[in-house]
Formats: structure tokens, sequence, C-alpha cells
């Protein structure tokens, strides 16, 4: 037990070493951005991604590249979840019942 703890403070301690740079924060934003651009296609983009985008440019812009890096992310996952969902209700509301 005592070895598993140590291995996951280590762990810990290593992840935090390596601090996110300038060049993972304009590849994640440039992966955000596409996948915003691709539900703007489908004409189902989330405003919670724009805000999110914008976050992440605001934490880009001041230097902080760990923060913009989630941010830009996470964006990216709701873009992405905007995709989905309207990729998948082209096809879905032909199976919903009347009632």
């Amino acid at each position: 037990m005592k070895a598993t703890l140590v291995l996951v403070a280590v762990l810990l301690a290593a992840g935090s070493a390596f601090a996110a740079s300038e060049a993972d924060y304009k590849a994640a934003y440039a992966a955000a951005e596409a996948a915003n651009k691709e539900a703007g296609q489908l004409r189902n983009q989330w405003t919670t991604t724009a805000s999110t985008l914008a976050a992440a440019k605001k934490a880009g812009d001041a230097g902080d590249f760990d923060k913009a890096v989630e941010a830009a992310r996470e964006a990216e996952a709701l873009a992405k979840a905007s995709i989905f969902q309207a990729t998948s209700e082209k096809t879905l509301w032909k199976e919903m019942e009347i009632r």
C-alpha cells in the first residue's frame, strides 16, 4: 500500500513537471476550432463551446497555457458532442413513436 502511494505521488509530481507549452495550446485550440466549424456546418453550434473557446483564448493570451489547453480540450469535446447530437438526430427522429 505504501509503495502505491509513493508511486502515485511520483506520477503526480511528474505530471505537473510537464507544463503545457504555447505549441500545445495552439494545437489544442486549432482542433477545437475545427470541430466547432464542423458543428457550424451542421447548424448545431452550442453557445457553451463558443464561451469555452473564448476562455481558452483569454488564458492563452495571458500565457497560462495549462489552463488554455484544458479549456481548448473542453471546447473540442463540446463541439464533438454537438456534432454527435446533430448527426444522430438526423435519423433518430424517424424512430419516434407518435402517441
